[in-house]
């Protein structure tokens, strides 16, 4: 087998198929505005009690599960969670939400135009600031690449549907190199490191604590990392238009809101019980590199308006359809505006992003 025969290239129109395995590819081979049973538009008031008893929310937002006891937040928690599903994959995401197995979810930026371009019905409902770069680009062992200007020409490990994705795409454009000047490399990003080793990519967006354990390993060797000021600004939580349109889990996600965000600032707040609760023993890794991440961080931000973000979701959904990876499309059909705020409202100044 060729190292050419090892891959698949990204190529025009396959991003949807490729991103969203066998169902979702079978719906966009279809037509990329095929609607789904949750497709309704969400209207009306906002519900502004408390949930009726008995509602129940799938939710897949595992850092608040853990976050709960520790935080105290517990008792803010005003409906049952029938299941926390344990995905973050934007792909996987949209395949429960399809399914109906998954009320809320967490992710970043990508995944609501993803969805959106192949039908499949969600709002944002909460938004969260990240203003520092969360990935470095890591190297092949050997590789002489040092600076995004030698990225022209090659193998570029390329994550469709997820955070990654985009900071490809934007590290590319402010580069000047053009998509079709490189080879986009699908693969998902838990195959990033293996591509790596291997020598499948010469170049892959790795997050803490993976780029730190790769680069003591293969540093050696020749790989480095590469940084960038490219930031994947938004953390969003979204749900399928159906939960929004049923006025008991509408208001049950307004009720989660606080709670994850506040489950957020606790964790910032008191780091090391997070790093013993999240790092160690939930992920799996080291103290120390636990420490390592914290310090990479800023501290959350939630946006009191949420125009900067809808601006930076609609250059960022331009990008894609500039590619031919998704029809164009209007962001703001992406945000549930019912909901803006609420999670600011939440925290305590200092977390509030007012500008």
């Amino acid at each position: 087998m060729t190292r050419h025969d090892t891959h698949r290239t990204v190529g025009r129109r396959s991003f949807l198929a490729l991103a969203g395995g066998t169902a979702i590819g079978a719906l966009a081979a279809c037509s990329p505005q095929v609607k789904t049973a949750a497709s309704a538009e969400p209207s009306g008031k906002l519900p502004s009690g408390a949930p009726p008893p008995g509602t129940k929310l799938s939710v897949a937002v595992h850092t608040t599960q853990l976050q709960l006891k520790p935080a105290g937040l517990e008792k803010d928690l005003h409906f049952t969670v029938s299941q926390w599903p344990n995905l973050a994959a934007g792909p996987d995401i949209i395949q429960g939400f399809r399914a109906h197995s998954i009320d809320l979810a967490v992710n970043a930026g990508i995944p609501p135009i993803q969805a959106h371009a192949i039908g499949v019905g969600a709002k944002i409902v909460a938004v969260q600031a990240r203003n520092r770069p969360s990935y470095v680009f890591a190297t092949a062992p050997g590789s002489e690449i040092r600076s995004v200007a030698d990225f022209r020409g090659k193998k570029i490990g390329f994550s469709q549907g997820q955070a990654q994705g985009v900071v490809v795409l934007r590290a590319l454009k402010k580069a000047g190199i053009a998509n079709k000047d490189v080879e986009l490399v699908a693969l998902p990003s838990t195959q990033f490191l293996t591509a790596l080793q291997s020598r499948q990519v010469d170049v892959a967006p790795l997050a803490e604590p993976t780029l730190t354990k790769y680069l003591d390993q293969y540093g050696k060797d020749g790989a480095r990392g590469v940084t960038t000021d490219v930031v994947d600004l938004l953390t969003v939580l979204w749900a399928p238009n159906e939960v929004l349109n049923d006025p008991a889990k509408a208001a049950a996600v307004r009720g989660f809101i606080p709670v994850w965000a506040r489950g957020l600032t606790w964790a910032w707040e008191n780091s090391d019980e997070w790093i013993d609760t999240y790092y160690v023993k939930d992920q799996g890794v080291s103290r120390e590199d636990g420490k390592r991440i914290i310090a990479s961080l800023h501290k959350p931000q939630f946006p009191v308006s949420w125009d900067k973000a809808i601006a930076w979701e609609q250059e960022t959904a331009d990008l894609m359809a500039e590619g031919g990876f998704v029809p164009k499309q209007d962001v703001a059909a992406l945000f549930d505006r019912r909901f803006e705020g609420i999670a600011a409202k939440a925290v305590a100044d200092r977390y509030r992003e007012t500008s």
